[in-house]
């Protein structure tokens, strides 16, 4: 597979958020499709997205694991919350649950999980089924590291970039004719 055997993304423009801290971030451990929870840090980076302008018609999209469903939660506390199955993080198989310095390389297919175009596929589903959701609305999506840089791959960019910091907004701004990252730290 490569990225020109998919459709470009819709020409709108989309916010995607990490989920704040984890204990898995927190003790540097691969959580991939593991279910791990908010840090108390977390939770206080997760209130901290409320100081940003969001509009009042937003459209949320959440992957159902804990961490980004939560984040979403306290960060829009009156927004309701669309999960999306095909937002939840790589899963990492054989390397779930060891320390970040084992993970293998992103372009390989680990052992009982996930293959990289696999995933490039999966988000791409995910991003167009949200943004066909969202109409007219803003789209914000609680999401996970990987999926931000799966993104920047489906929006034209050279490379995967570095890890997305928790909860805060990656901007997706359609120019006209591509999409521009535009990280609103």
């Amino acid at each position: 597979m490569t990225l020109s055997d998919l459709p470009p993304l819709p020409a709108r423009s989309f916010t995607l958020i990490r989920h704040g801290e984890t204990t898995a971030n927190r003790d540097g451990i691969i959580a991939g499709c593991l279910d791990v929870e908010l840090t108390v840090r977390g939770r206080a980076q997760a209130a901290g997205l409320s100081r940003y302008a969001w509009t009042d018609d937003v459209a949320l999209f959440a992957s159902p694991m804990r961490r980004a469903t939560e984040t979403a939660q306290i960060g829009f506390p009156n927004v309701p919350i669309s999960p999306h199955p095909d937002l939840v993080e790589r899963n990492w198989g054989c390397y779930e649950g060891l320390p970040l310095d084992r993970l293998p390389p992103r372009d390989s297919h680990p052992e009982q999980g996930e293959d990289w175009a696999a995933m490039i596929r999966r988000v791409h589903r995910a991003i167009c089924g949200c943004l066909l959701l969202a109409a007219d609305r803003p789209a914000v999506i609680v999401c996970h590291s990987g999926v931000i840089r799966a993104t920047r791959l489906l929006t034209g960019q050279k490379s995967v970039g570095a890890r997305a910091e928790n909860a805060v907004p990656h901007a997706f701004r359609w120019t006209g004719t591509h999409h521009k990252e535009q990280i609103d730290a």
